[in-house]
């Protein structure tokens, strides 16, 4: 006889959700469709995404012992809902800090936890061991690390190892040390969030870990908006040889189904063997065996096409205005439409991810705004078909003027009476917000915010800042990829072509108070994204005028970044989760004078 292995295949269903975060009744029936929907295609094992029952990320509910004692009842409430031949992993929560426990004592948890679900019951719960504590991430504050050498899963003849998220993305770490303790396949629930590019960095690192552990990995992805995180999904599983078997598309929900073909060792079916360090056995865990009639074949699965560039951007910001508008129960947005390009990006956005209908542009001319700046916003509104309205500010702004007069004195003009023009622009749309119930979307993009290049309680007064993490140069690059695909200029050539401006003073330009976009979103991208130091950007021959102004003026308009609404993050770095600075600072990367 041959000793040849012999081959196994376990029909995988990667469920891609988009859960809410607490809305545990809401996110359990979401898991419950999922389920019955892969039992009814025949799979063996559903798997979901990462803490899907309490949503990703959960943040400071978790400091709550009534919320973590919730969604443990609300996992018991799942698993009782669980029947039929396909199991299910759902990421949870497992255990909690009791008040007044020793901080360091790991013996309650909480663990951020992978629960396999078979039968009615709860089979038994995998505690994620790779905690990521850098970027937008902060589980430490949170969870416990799960112990290595935990147990295996026998699911459908086939034994596998469940792990959660970063356990993938270390070498050598528990996804390999599962495949030498006799895993055939890893299996693995994710909630990672999106930055540009991030997708290949995610399919060049599950490619790696396939091969290094010598088995198949299944990779299952959160897609949905949560406040300023994107999740995109592109759910995917990898074969041993690090060949891409089969990937769901992004940005959408979607149940990927996979037959995952894993060779058995040779001469007897695998069993749970000592783990990499330790002379205990790992425990193997049965939950089911083989179907007694295999299923049809299903659909030969595929590799969705992966957007890159101006096109994911897009999808991101589309997806992340729609879920943050719905999940927070608005209808309708409102925003003000300047006739500049930020706003023009920002509305195309809006009537992108809502539907024109439910966008509504308010215009609001002053004294300083251009005839052809009120013209380009209303062959924008009605190349998007939005709703638009004028409010011209005039009579405000000389009302206010009249107010402040006796103040001022002889007082010249100066930045007060320019930023009088946006507060009250921001006091209209404001007002509008309470009567009608919709949301405010502030257009500021990142260049501008890096630089505090925006008015308090202005252009920042609103509800989510769509483009805070674009910057200027990528403005454009996306109302260019927008206008490509519409096949036409949806957003006016003019907008496209025509000097930045702010409109606040006579013939004012953005470049009388900024460097050209060109340059400063060079010195932002290393100053901000880069961590780089003043003294790096001169060494590798910055403009010293040019990046000690921009530094200082970064450094400066901490406070107003804190004051300012979420922004939705394309980057890997964007203002808020990823980078908290202290607003009171005395260190300053340029001395002040």
């Amino acid at each position: 006889m041959s000793d040849r292995p012999t081959p196994a295949t376990l029909r995988v269903a990667l469920c891609q959700l988009d859960p809410t975060v607490g809305a545990l009744a809401a996110n359990v029936e979401a898991v419950v469709a999922a389920v019955t929907a892969a039992e009814a295609a025949g799979a063996d094992v559903a798997l979901l995404p990462e803490l899907v029952v309490p949503g990703y990320p959960p943040e400071d509910l978790l400091l709550k012992p009534g919320f973590v004692e919730d969604q443990a009842r609300a996992l018991r409430e799942l698993a009782s809902r669980i029947h039929g031949h396909c199991a299910a992993v759902v990421g949870w929560v497992e255990g909690r800090r009791h008040p007044g426990a020793d901080p360091h004592d790991a013996t309650d948890g909480p663990w951020n936890a992978a629960a396999v679900l078979h039968g009615g019951r709860l089979v038994g719960s995998y505690r994620k061991q790779a905690l990521p504590n850098y970027g937008v991430f902060d589980e430490r504050r949170y969870f416990d690390p799960g112990a290595p050498g935990q147990a295996l899963f026998r699911i459908g003849g086939v034994v596998v190892a469940v792990t959660v998220c970063e356990d993938v993305w270390v070498s050598g770490g528990p996804a390999v040390a599962a495949a030498r303790s006799g895993a055939q396949l890893v299996l693995n629930v994710n909630a990672s969030p999106f930055h540009a590019g991030k997708q290949e960095l995610r399919e060049r690192t599950v490619t790696a870990r396939a091969v290094e552990a010598g088995v198949p990995v299944a990779y299952v992805n959160q897609v949905g908006g949560q406040d300023d995180l994107v999740f995109d999904g592109g759910s995917m599983v990898v074969g041993a040889d690090g060949g891409l078997l089969a990937r769901a598309p992004r940005f959408v929900e979607d149940l990927l189904l996979v037959d995952v073909a894993v060779p058995s060792p040779a001469g007897s079916e695998p069993t749970g063997s000592s783990s990499a360090g330790s002379s205990d056995p790992v425990p193997l865990i049965e939950v089911s065996g083989p179907r007694a009639t295999p299923p049809a074949p299903p659909a030969t699965a595929g590799v969705a096409p992966s957007p890159a560039g101006a096109e994911e951007v897009w999808s991101a910001l589309v997806l992340g205005v729609a879920d943050y508008v719905a999940k927070n129960g608005f209808d309708d947005i409102a925003l003000g439409l300047s006739g500049g390009v930020d706003s023009a990006l920002v509305a195309a956005i809006a009537a992108d991810a809502l539907g024109p209908e439910r966008v509504h542009a308010v215009l609001m001319p002053s004294r300083y705004s251009s005839e052809h700046s009120v013209s380009d916003a209303e062959q924008l509104a009605a190349n998007l078909g939005i709703d638009h309205r004028t409010i011209p500010i005039e009579a405000a702004h000389s009302a206010f003027l009249e107010l402040l007069a006796p103040s001022f004195g002889d007082l010249p003009h100066d930045l007060t009476e320019e930023n009088l023009q946006s507060r009250i622009r921001g006091v209209l749309l404001m007002a509008l917000s309470n009567k009608f119930g919709w949301l405010v979307l502030t257009t500021g993009n990142k260049s501008e915010t890096a630089v505090g290049y925006s008015t308090l309680y202005g252009d920042t007064a609103g509800g989510l800042a769509v483009i805070k993490d674009v910057p200027k140069l990528l403005v454009y690059e996306l109302c260019r990829w927008r206008n490509e695909v519409a096949g036409t200029d949806l957003i006016p050539a003019d907008i496209l072509t025509k000097p930045p401006s702010a409109e606040l003073r006579p013939g004012q330009r953005d470049d009388q108070s900024l460097p050209p976009y060109e340059v400063l979103d060079r010195v932002i991208a290393a100053y901000v994204d880069g961590d780089l130091t003043v003294e790096d950007l001169l060494a590798s021959g910055g403009d010293p005028a040019v990046v000690q102004r921009v530094a200082r003026l970064v450094d400066l308009a901490e406070y107003k970044r804190r004051q300012s609404p979420p922004g939705i993050r394309v980057s890997q770095k964007a203002f808020g989760r990823d980078r908290r600075l202290p607003i009171t600072n005395g260190y300053r990367a340029v001395p002040p004078g």
